[in-house]
């Protein structure tokens, strides 16, 4: 097993130490090679330190300017820092790059949706739904991203599909329920909202959809 792999074994097991050394190792034996520096920031994102591994992600693209998966983490980094517009410029270019994954895509559609670009998110997050037909997130921020643009009926669709891959996943019951009761199905409303609060008691928002529901108002 070359170093990289036996890094990424100990990224898996949560050994962030042996894991780093590893990737530092691997660096040594081949300072040319932008995987190892793509790895190392791996690690040092997971372990909080953001500015030192965007660093190493710019080194394995000053290597080799088509490592698309350093633009992906790099991209992943800025959206948890709420830097939405550098997020997509990383994305994008790491699509550009021939990074053809699910997860890409995805997030490309997350950022547009914060950048308040569902339209132009859509396609995005609809194609990392094909791409990763077993993640029940794509489908539920998939129609997420419909139901606010007033796509109801497709959204529906969505969600069921999120649900039947996790059946715990209230947040999808909830949107349902929200869906149903725009449609005025206020039994079927009512039936997704409490299947919410069964897996989450605590579901505020379903609890909220219940309370109005109960009182007459399918406006919820």
């Amino acid at each position: 097993m070359d170093r990289n792999q036996l890094g990424i074994q100990y990224m898996q097991e949560g050994k962030w130490e042996e894991a780093a050394k590893t990737f530092m190792e691997a660096i040594e034996q081949n300072p040319t090679d932008p995987v190892s520096y793509i790895n190392f920031g791996n690690v040092l994102s997971a372990v909080g330190e953001v500015e030192k591994s965007l660093k190493f992600y710019e080194k394995a693209i000053e290597l080799d300017e088509n490592a698309a998966a350093a633009y992906y983490s790099a991209g992943n980094l800025y959206y948890e820092l709420e830097k939405f517009e550098q997020a997509k410029n990383m994305f994008e270019t790491a699509m550009k790059k021939g990074l053809e994954s699910g997860d890409n895509y995805f997030m490309l559609g997350l950022t547009l949706v914060a950048l308040e670009q569902g339209k132009l998110a859509l396609p995005y997050l609809q194609r990392s739904t094909e791409l990763n037909p077993n993640d029940a997130e794509a489908f539920f921020q998939y129609g997420l991203c419909l139901a606010q643009l007033n796509f109801v009926d497709e959204s529906i669709l969505q969600f069921e599909q999120c649900i039947h891959i996790d059946s715990k996943h209230a947040d999808a019951f909830y949107n349902l329920g929200v869906a149903y009761g725009f449609k005025e199905e206020v039994e079927k409303a009512l039936e997704y909202f409490n299947q919410a609060l069964e897996i989450q008691p605590d579901h505020l928002l379903a609890g909220y959809g219940k309370k109005l529901i109960e009182k007459g108002d399918s406006d919820v």
